[in-house]
């Protein structure tokens, strides 16, 4: 299958002794052997990724290109690309034109600075459990079973199930390296845990030559696990997302003072005014003075806030932030979580988790300045 339409043709195989029998004729088609051309398999993902199933994304291509693909293959074509991505990423096969010498801004004084921002953050994939591929085995075999020789035909020999999740949910990491406006930006996902996070954030950091740059700020959503994933990176200092920040005060004032109150407005304008312009330690005793009067379960509501921020003292740093011109909120990251799962979630979606890393995997290469085309001119120029 060619981005031209099929081709056919005969070919001799060569074989002799213990060695494996070739097919030199395959090999100049495609350096891979493979049954689906480049240009086929960049058109299914560009379709795979961006419609809203399989089969609709089958159908766009049908019309788009003029290609008649199986449902079946085509999601194979997907998803084992996706996973060729991810085995390109962990060899240090992609490489990127930029790095962080070249991630240029401005400071508040006026001068010229190189600046990269590291985040990291996990989201849920939908998967299918184990329970539910039982039921759908039993529900194939019944129909077999009970439906007549006659109107079933000749039915192939079952395949192998692959093991399903023992969760409807599991987490995968997303992690972003941008400059200042986003003109240069490396996504990358993995499934394996904290670990994985660590590795990745490590890999893509000495891909994107992090040191080169002069200024290195991480920004995560206050989850302990990120902050401690991103100490693997040289960075300057790692900020807590100010709307998540923001959020956590403003629910402590709701449950004290009253929702939407001249009292609660009133604190929670001057508590986040001090914890952003003034540094922590104003803010912080602003939490004292509001705690000590309250008593029992608005106490307890204080502590808590005072538990969640006492922690995190380190990156509650938006005083320094401002001084030096650095971004306070996580959007970027927020943003990436959002777009590299779209495709994963919806009605009745169901997932492997590592087909639905896999499909990541081709959006994170999508959302790299630069990865893309490279990918695949690279795939081209391997298969000449």
């Amino acid at each position: 299958m060619t981005s031209n339409g099929r081709i056919h043709w005969s070919r001799r195989r060569w074989a002799g002794g213990e060695t494996r029998s070739v097919c030199p004729v395959d090999k100049l088609i495609d350096d891979t052997e493979a049954a689906v051309s480049v240009g086929v398999r960049q058109l299914c993902c560009r379709e795979g990724t961006q419609a809203r199933s399989f089969a609709r994304g089958r159908e766009n291509l049908k019309h788009a290109a003029q290609l008649s693909l199986g449902e079946e293959l085509f999601r194979q074509v997907v998803e084992s690309e996706g996973r060729a991505v991810l085995k390109a990423a962990e060899c240090e096969q992609l490489e990127l034109d930029w790095s962080g010498k070249d991630c240029l801004t401005r400071t508040p004084d006026g001068q010229t600075t190189t600046r990269l921002y590291a985040s990291g953050d996990g989201v849920l994939a939908p998967t299918t459990t184990q329970a539910e591929k039982d039921k759908r085995r039993e529900t194939v075999k019944k129909w077999r079973k009970d439906t007549p020789r006659k109107k079933r035909g000749k039915l192939k020999r079952l395949l192998a199930v692959k093991k399903g999740s023992d969760q409807r949910y599991k987490q995968i990491y997303v992690t972003v390296l941008h400059d200042q406006d986003q003109a240069h930006r490396l996504v990358g996902v993995t499934r394996k845990g904290v670990p994985g996070l660590e590795r990745l954030l490590k890999r893509d950091g000495e891909r994107v030559g992090i040191l080169w740059a002069k200024e290195r700020v991480g920004n995560v959503d206050g989850a302990v696990c990120l902050k401690s994933s991103l100490a693997v990176l040289p960075l300057q200092a790692t900020v807590l997302d100010f709307y998540h920040f923001a959020e956590h005060v403003g629910a402590a004032g709701v449950a004290t003072l009253g929702k939407d109150t001249p009292a609660s407005r009133e604190w929670l304008d001057q508590v986040l005014h001090t914890g952003r312009h003034e540094g922590y330690a104003p803010f912080f005793q602003h939490l004292v003075e509001w705690r000590t009067p309250l008593r029992g379960g608005k106490r307890q509501v204080a502590d808590a806030l005072i538990g969640y921020v006492a922690p995190r003292q380190e990156m509650i740093c938006y005083d320094q932030c401002e001084k030096n011109g650095w971004d306070v909120g996580s959007g970027p990251m927020e943003s990436m979580c959002g777009v590299t799962t779209d495709r994963l979630k919806g009605r009745g979606r169901r997932w492997d988790i590592d087909n639905a890393e896999s499909l990541m995997a081709l959006e994170a290469l999508y959302q790299s300045t630069g990865l893309w085309d490279h990918y695949w001119q690279n795939a081209f120029n391997h298969r000449n």
